[in-house]
């Protein structure tokens, strides 16, 4: 009863002092909002939630019990060990959220700000597009990240460094079946192939369909963890997709591919021919949710 009493009138101190500054409650308050909101939203769609809502359980249910129970029985050593307890979870909870919190501090060094004064040009764009559509016409899988603000230095180490020049040929021979670098990833920065025969870090199990290989996997896990915006060409369907932040969309046409990447990379929208910028890129479809559409045989395929 006394640990209660004590409760409720500590808690009549703190909104007697919220009235007497209401400003500045107000700001305090939105701050801790912010980042409250800052952290469930970069933990959105991720393990990361379930284990952000068993640590709240864990803490809400050890300061029930300290508060209410071990203060009202003068459990001493309750009381002693609490503050051990809780260093404990914290730190299990820096384990348990590495990933998230990989991605949260790359996600702050990106500078997204800075993308708007950045821009790709046309040279780029192009090459890009004539050679996914010819290799999605003739059904061979590609996978091509394009690079941000975040530099793509430690996944061009895990394959062969070309700093060559773009062309659709070259990206085409690097694809064709049978070449030593036609089964990983391609690195593409500022209208030059920087790398290719890369491995992209591929998304956990759960967050795609296990029908998506691993060609949707790295592209998934890659744009998960930086900013880079990876097309992929599906060798089973010729289906085009593209994976940023962590979602894949899909499928796109050459046309609303150059309009997608026009977008994102800020090239810029050819007056002449077809109205590419006009054509609408397929809307955001969660990883998760992607839905499956049956095929011929009876079996099942991506949609």
């Amino acid at each position: 009863m006394l640990a209660a009493t004590d409760f409720i009138l500590e808690l009549q101190t703190l909104f007697e002092r919220m009235f007497e500054r209401p400003w500045v409650t107000a700001v305090e308050l939105a701050l801790v909002g912010g980042v409250v909101y800052a952290v469930l939203r970069s933990v959105h769609g991720t393990r990361g939630a379930r284990l952000v809502r068993a640590v709240l359980a864990i803490s809400a249910l050890s300061f029930a019990v300290v508060w209410l129970v071990a203060e009202r029985f003068e459990l001493d050593r309750i009381n002693v060990l609490y503050p051990y307890f809780m260093l404990a979870v914290f730190l299990v909870s820096l384990v348990a959220f590495q990933a998230e919190l990989r991605r949260l501090l790359v996600r702050v060094g990106e500078g997204r700000w800075l993308q708007r004064w950045i821009r790709t040009s046309d040279w780029t764009i192009e090459p890009i597009v004539a050679a996914v559509e010819k290799l999605a016409k003739q059904k061979i899988g590609a996978l091509i990240a394009v690079q941000r603000i975040t530099e793509l230095g430690a996944i061009c180490e895990t394959g062969v460094k070309l700093d060559a020049a773009l062309s659709s040929e070259l990206l085409e021979t690097i694809f064709w079946p049978g070449t030593a670098l036609h089964d990983l990833g391609v690195v593409v920065y500022q209208g030059r192939i920087v790398a290719a025969g890369c491995q992209f870090p591929l998304a956990e199990s759960g967050d795609l369909e296990r029908s998506f290989g691993s060609r949707h996997r790295a592209a998934v896990g890659l744009s998960h963890e930086l900013d880079a915006l990876v097309i992929v060409v599906s060798e089973e369907t010729g289906t085009i997709s593209v994976a940023m932040g962590g979602v894949l969309r899909r499928p796109f046409t050459a046309d609303t591919l150059r309009a997608f990447l026009t977008r994102e990379l800020g090239g810029q929208v050819p007056e002449t021919g077809e109205a590419s910028a006009a054509i609408e890129p397929p809307a955001v479809e969660d990883v998760a949710t992607v839905t499956l559409a049956p095929t011929h045989d009876g079996t099942t395929q991506t949609s």
